[in-house]
């Protein structure tokens, strides 16, 4: 019976887990919770600086659009009409998941070494490692008033910029 209820909560966790994993969804606009999502500093008057950190399954993309929007809300907010970025970067963390399937036989420990017994006396594991990586984008952003210069290339209209990737900006789901 022990091996039984043993076995049952090695299926119940892998349950869990699964079901845990199915759940897992990119980082929504959203305000920094647990260390993703948007976040803004006021510096100056009309300086600030803008981040957004997505989770492992948030594409780089995602990040930046997110970062864009959040600025030209933060533009609007001010009562300004468009924002120059005048720093930005996107820093890339990578870990790595292992997975491992297949059987091991059983190890004992003899002095200053191991032996590996059963089985044929042999372990039958094979393991995959894959990248996982997680953007943050950064950026410095000073805020004006009036037309935005048309021959400035880092320079932004906050209200296209909101109309231009609003439909891609998806927020939580409602609990």
């Amino acid at each position: 019976m022990p091996l039984i209820s043993r076995f049952s909560r090695v299926v119940l966790a892998g349950v869990l887990v699964c079901l845990l994993a199915a759940c897992a969804s990119p980082t929504p606009y959203q305000p920094a919770l647990d260390r993703f999502g948007y976040a803004v500093q006021p510096l100056e008057t009309d300086r600030y600086r803008v981040s957004f950190a997505g989770n492992t399954l948030t594409p780089r993309e995602t990040v930046e659009n997110f970062l864009l929007y959040r600025a030209a809300e933060v533009t609007l907010n001010s009562g300004s009409d468009y924002f120059a970025l005048v720093d930005q970067d996107i820093d890339r963390f990578t870990t790595f998941r292992t997975t491992s399937s297949g059987f091991g036989g059983f190890s004992r420990f003899y002095g200053p070494g191991f032996y590996r017994g059963g089985f044929a006396g042999s372990d039958f594991v094979t393991s995959t490692s894959r990248p996982r990586d997680r953007f943050t984008a950064y950026a410095q952003i000073v805020v004006h008033r009036g037309e935005k210069p048309e021959d400035n290339p880092s320079t932004y209209d906050a209200r296209d910029v909101l109309e231009r990737l609003g439909p891609m900006i998806v927020r939580p789901e409602e609990s």
